[in-house]
């Protein structure tokens, strides 16, 4: 295992968030201090942050600096690649957790939940795995800089950080094809030009591109400079984060709300086929088996739950508390957002549809466990390898009647081969054992709490794991994590790492015959 390796290239990921966190400081001291001339709480807490990081960086490259003997780069095999993917994310944690600590502890209330170290941690955990579930009663009393880094890190944790650094590091040399297989989301992201680091610069370029064309979206809709920009950041990263109590349903807005489902779509898709389309070859998208099933999955699932509304009759509830009436338009509005935001993984929330009838809840709960497409920022299983599980399915049942019947089966023109079939099938049965015993552990954890009930207790391992954010009951749109204990929170961490890098990543590195010689 080549240690000296992954702790360079943790030192340089660490550096990159240190340096993001003095750009985010200098923006505050300019906006505060000589635009509005007024003195601002986060200006020592993000400079100390930011030191801290580059302390922690120095440290990582000191330690892992080459020998002045040593030949070449060092090797990236794939323990060393799944191990820095995996650390990548902890560490990273920690380095973003900093900025919410040091300001709660320097300037915020005693009562505060960023007081707690395991508070901190959740929130830039949930954040950089782009879950979207947080441990704030208040969100809008935090100052806007912590509000731009909660975004911020989102958005890099979108398309992944790891892969940012392969585009932007040459230093993993031919490791980095390894290195992004691993963090890139999806059985087998499509690669849009041979080499990778070229790879990774294009889907940065798509991705930043997007995301400028959202914020200018959002500004033209109503929203001020900074509340678009944070929710573009968000939105793309399909992470949920807002700078509102009431997340979008804050601004009730019927434009603003489309503009979110548009891009809450784009964001869950493949982001290989935005460079297919701009190269001109249009056909491919419509012609990709996962994007056409994708998107009859958000139909049917977006449907399905609208005529359960409409069926109920009832008034609908807002995040913001207020009943609204259960005109088709509003109906509509709500019931299509939510299936988007929570099929992509989104989750923004514009209504408490915890109030909605059994069914609609029931399809909610189906969508979190979906996902959006393999190459998408999105969470989930991914809409491929329910396919690929269907498709399985339906071979298996027609072999029980018809045994001298061989049929290769295929997703599109590529036949699925034996080891993908087995991939699939054991990956979705992992994401379902994993899910079980996260609900079980949670229920133990907080068996004196009453509030922590089954349905709490099974939507919020479903939320974490799959990187929704929001669930049912307790963790529903108007709740958060909060009140868990910090045991039961260290575990939704860990379901959020294990989910974020495609559970096996993660799980690999708890065997111990991962860490022996090869």
């Amino acid at each position: 295992m080549n240690y000296r390796l992954i702790l360079r290239q943790l030192g340089l990921l660490v550096l990159v968030l240190s340096g993001l966190l003095l750009l985010i400081w200098g923006w505050a001291a300019i906006e505060f201090e000589l635009i509005e001339d007024k003195p601002h709480s986060t200006h020592l807490p993000i400079l100390l942050s930011a030191a801290f990081g580059a302390v922690i960086a120095g440290l990582f490259l000191i330690v892992g600096k080459k020998p002045k003997n040593e030949q070449g780069t060092g090797s990236m095999g794939r323990r060393e690649a799944l191990l820095l993917v995996s650390s990548s994310w902890f560490v990273g944690a920690i380095v973003s957790a900093a900025p919410f600590l040091l300001w709660a502890r320097m300037a915020a209330e005693k009562d505060h939940p960023f007081q707690s170290v395991i508070n901190c941690f959740f929130e830039a955990m949930s954040g950089l795995t782009t879950t979207g579930a947080t441990i704030l009663t208040d969100i809008a009393t935090l100052p806007e800089p912590l509000l731009l880094w909660r975004s911020l890190i989102q958005w890099l944790g979108g398309l992944g950080i790891v892969v940012l650094f392969v585009a932007v590091l040459p230093s993993l040399g031919v490791g980095a094809k390894k290195l992004f297989r691993v963090e890139a989301p999806g059985p087998d992201p499509e690669g849009v030009r041979p080499h990778i680091r070229e790879t990774a610069r294009i889907l940065w370029m798509i991705y930043v591109g997007m995301t400028i064309i959202e914020i200018v979206t959002y500004r033209i809709a109503g929203m001020n400079w900074f509340d678009a920009t944070c929710h573009s950041f968000t939105t793309l990263a399909t992470g949920g984060f807002s700078t509102q109590n009431a997340s979008l349903g804050h601004y009730n807005s019927r434009w603003i709300d489309i503009i979110t489902i548009v891009f809450m779509v784009l964001a869950g898709a493949n982001f290989g086929l935005y460079y297919a389309a701009i190269r001109g070859r249009l056909r491919v998208i419509w012609s990709d088996t996962e994007f056409r099933f994708y998107m009859f999955l958000l139909t049917a699932g977006s449907a399905i739950v609208v005529f359960s509304l409409l069926g109920s009759g009832q008034a609908l509830t807002s995040t913001t508390g207020s009943t609204e009436s259960s005109s088709i338009g509003n109906t509509i509005t709500q019931g299509v957002f939510t299936a988007v935001s929570i099929q992509t993984n989104t989750g923004f929330t514009i209504a408490d549809y915890d109030t909605w009838p059994f069914t609609a809840k029931a399809v909610i709960v189906m969508m979190m466990f979906i996902g959006g497409c393999a190459g998408s920022t999105a969470g989930g299983i991914k809409v491929i390898r329910i396919w690929i599980a269907l498709k399985v399915m339906f071979g298996e049942l027609e072999r029980a009647f018809r045994p001298s019947v061989v049929r290769p089966l295929k997703v599109g023109k590529a036949a699925i081969d034996p080891e993908l079939k087995l991939a699939t099938i054991s990956y979705v049965l992992g994401v379902v054992v994993l899910f079980t015993a996260g609900a079980g552990a949670l229920m133990i954890l907080e068996s004196g709490n009453p509030e922590c009930d089954f349905t709490t207790a099974a939507t919020a391992s479903i939320a974490t794991i799959c990187t929704v954010g929001p669930g049912l009951a307790k963790v529903g749109a108007t709740q958060n994590y909060e009140w868990f204990s910090d045991a039961s929170k260290l575990l939704l961490c860990m379901l959020m790492a294990i989910g974020r890098l495609e559970v096996f990543a993660v799980l690999v590195l708890l065997t111990p015959r991962f860490w022996r010689s090869a």
